[in-house]
């Protein structure tokens, strides 16, 4: 195939310098690229559109017409773009210094499939949409002007069914584009490859396996590892390795160990990162980590984080759901607002989000790296099985191994990352997920920190693995909050009981309460408001019952001390009229969150949390009620202080009584308080909180409870 482009250079020109001394430069091709559309074997003659990358083509300038149209039906796996096939960007830039033995581009992640040209020459292909394509540019790359191509699929058709394309059934569009970063890594030999970072923090060292392209000559350098303090720059502690002749350039790994003395701890709670140098003869390859350990304890049914118990609380995000959204231009990749994004859940005290189907940009991670916010990292698989997006026939095992390990290798330095999710409620061939359980088993051992897998919907994992659960009480559109006083406390039901239970039961999902950012009810939730308010509700009405039913389901899953992690869905995603889910932004720009929303959950997800446990049915007036109060302390320290009931009518307080209690360390503890009922029939609130000193603001558990005249 022949490429004629035109050459525009302006702003689309960059500079490189290798550098006299041949060691790795990494240069970023990110920013203003041309872009035109076109079919897949035929680059456009000229170039009339520009766009950001990383993003997405629906922000190009001047806009095309469609892009990522919404499709004809959800529930089908396969849909194109009827407008065009694919989409090619082109830049150009210039080479100031000879070409090193080694030059590579990465293309961190593009959908659908990513075709690369250089200087006219087809470099190759790299399918995959949520990995990154590594492509050896060295036989094309030239000094002076170099012009690079680069071709994406315009939908999900233009890639083959054997390859992951992100179905997801909530989805109306799939916009394509370059949404993750791009860059030349220029370099001399012995190239640095890769390398993981596997912390022992009760030895205080870091143990690296790094994998080498060797020298030419078959002559090995002696290798030098140096871990530093990354905001200081000061040397925690150094290694150095002479390795075995590698003939021929072939691959080597390396293995070295480093003392790191008094090493500091990475946590959600403080948040220390390290740097990682390697350097070689030719190259100089770094990258961060954390000083941190986080498995399973399965005999003890216990999430554990730098040895000691650590309870996950927090939300989820789906990021390709909020790609469609109306608001959502270039949020994504302004790394401003996506790091005050994950700020903002500290208000809430999360701890943890789950990135549900999906792979967020790479600046994510980092920037949760630098936050504190541990992740859940799921893969964008989502196919329910029988009746409704069957899992496609050619997926196999083999190319999910293939994926999954690109996925792994990317990743596995990032101390924020805690569990490697392979799919969402996914079941596959069957009912089982056979292929993706195989897949897991092939790629395991890879991750040498040995995080949990979790493996969705399938029965087939291992000992310390998660199990997720989305216990949605209110997908029953019948059901009302008093109905939980009968809910099973367990949300795997009677056959996994925590006791019995070998994996890391994380509720990932529930609620089932969605209202738009406006305050109307999603098309999943009309019939449930409208159950629970009445035709005529008003949007504060629903605003309100939404933050209220959710606290006191957060409550019930966190006081009964049955799962590891509790984690609703979800805190960003989309908001249309025809959606199924929705966030809790009234201004995602701004990151405004609904104002009930703040005020309720700030106290569910208290550290040192309570759940008030009535739920609404109908109590004795002007008599004497015992109310049972949970009160769990997710802390390694104990918990002391004053257990307070009250009766409100509107903010009237009728009465009140008290109680001291003593929750010790990651335990839950259960008391009563009996009070005065009101000598009224009629609706009260009752609320129940903990006060721990005059200065601290209280925990609260709220609940609207009827009582009763005597029958």
């Amino acid at each position: 195939m022949k490429l004629n482009y035109v050459v525009l250079y302006f702003s689309l020109v960059i500079l490189v310098s290798c550098g006299s001394e041949k060691k790795r430069a990494v240069i970023p091709l990110n920013g203003e690229w041309q872009v035109e559309e076109g079919s897949m074997n035929n680059p456009p003659d000229n170039y009339s559109h520009t766009v950001r990358v990383p993003g997405l083509v629906n922000m190009a300038e001047p806009p095309f017409v469609n892009s990522g149209p919404k499709v004809w039906d959800r529930n089908n796996i396969y849909q194109a773009d009827t407008l065009r096939e694919a989409f090619w960007y082109h830049r150009s830039f210039r080479i100031n210094d000879n070409i090193p033995d080694v030059a590579r581009l990465k293309v961190s992640k593009a959908m659908f499939g990513t075709r690369v040209y250089l200087n006219g020459k087809d470099i190759g292909e790299h399918l995959p949409c949520f990995t990154p394509g590594l492509f050896d540019i060295k036989s094309a790359l030239k000094k002076g002007d170099n012009e690079l191509v680069i071709r994406i699929g315009s939908s999900r058709n233009s890639i083959p069914p054997a390859i992951p394309d992100g179905f997801d059934f909530e989805k109306n569009r799939y916009i394509p584009g370059i949404f993750d970063d791009v860059e030349l890594q220029l370099s001399g030999k012995p190239f640095i490859i890769s390398a993981q970072a596997i912390p022992d923090i009760k030895r205080e060292q870091v143990k690296i396996h790094a994998k080498i392209m060797g020298s030419d000559t078959g002559k090995e350098s002696e290798i030098i590892f140096r871990v530093t303090e990354s905001k200081s720059g000061i040397e925690a502690g150094r290694a150095s390795v002479s390795p075995e002749p590698a003939p021929d350039s072939s691959v080597i790994y390396v293995d070295a160990i480093i003392p790191v003395k008094n090493c500091h701890l990475w946590s959600p709670e403080d948040p220390f990162l390290y740097n990682l140098i390697i350097e070689s003869a030719g190259d100089e390859y770094s990258t961060r980590f954390g000083m941190r350990e986080f498995y399973y304890d399965a005999e003890k049914s216990i999430p554990v984080l730098n040895g000691k118990p650590y309870y996950l609380r927090g939300s989820n995000i789906t990021l390709y759901r909020f790609f469609e959204d109306e608001e959502c231009g270039l949020l994504p990749w302004d790394t401003s607002w996506v790091r005050k994004l994950h700020q903002s859940f500290e208000q809430f005290h999360w701890n943890s989000l789950r990135y549900c189907i999906g792979i967020a940009p790479e600046s994510w991670y980092r920037i949760a790296d630098e936050v504190g916010i541990l992740i859940q990292n799921e893969f964008p698989i989502w196919y329910g099985g029988k009746g409704w997006n069957k899992w496609p026939d050619e997926l196999k095992r083999d190319e999910l191994a293939k994926e999954y390990t690109e996925w792994i290798e990317e990743q596995w330095n990032h101390p924020s990352i805690i569990i490697w999710d392979a799919s969402n409620e996914t079941v596959s061939h069957n009912g089982k997920t056979e292929e993706i359980a195989a897949a897991i088993e092939i790629v395991r051992a890879l991750d040498l920190s040995g995080r949990p897998w979790d493996n969705s919907y399938s029965s087939v994992r291992s000992k310390g693995d998660v199990l997720e659960l989305h216990p949605y009480h209110f997908q029953d559109p019948k059901f009302t909050l008093k109905n939980i006083a009968e809910a099973d406390t367990n949300p795997g039901g009677q056959n996994l009981k925590r006791s019995a239970s070998p994996y890391m039961k994380i509720v990932n999902e529930y609620g089932w309460l969605w209202l738009n950012r406006d305050g109307s009810p999603t098309t999943l939730t009309s019939d449930l408001y409208r159950n629970l308010l009445g035709k005529k509700s008003t949007t504060e009405q629903r605003r309100e019952t939404y933050a209220r039913y959710l606290a006191a389901e957060t409550e019930f899953w966190r006081c009964h001390r049955e799962c590891a992690g509790v984690m609703h869905f979800n805190v960003l995603g989309y908001s249309r009229r025809d959606g199924q889910t929705s966030d809790h932004f009234t201004d995602v720009k701004n990151l405004d969150y609904e104002d009930n929303f703040v005020k309720y959950i700030h106290d569910a997800f208290s550290p040192v949390g309570l759940m008030l446990d009535e739920w609404g049915k109908e109590i004795q007036a002007e008599s004497y009620h015992f109310f049972k109060i949970n009160v769990v302390n997710d802390l390694d320290t104990q918990w002391k202080g004053q257990v307070l009931l009250e009766i409100f009518s509107r903010d009237t307080l009728l009465s009140g009584e008290s109680r001291q209690a003593i929750v010790p360390p990651y335990e839950m503890r259960t008391l009563k308080i009996g009070i005065k009922t009101p000598e009224l029939p009629g609706k009260y609130t009752v609320i129940a909180s903990l006060i721990e000193n005059k200065t601290e603001k209280p925990v609260r558990s709220v609940r609207e409870i009827p009582f009763v005249s005597e029958k």
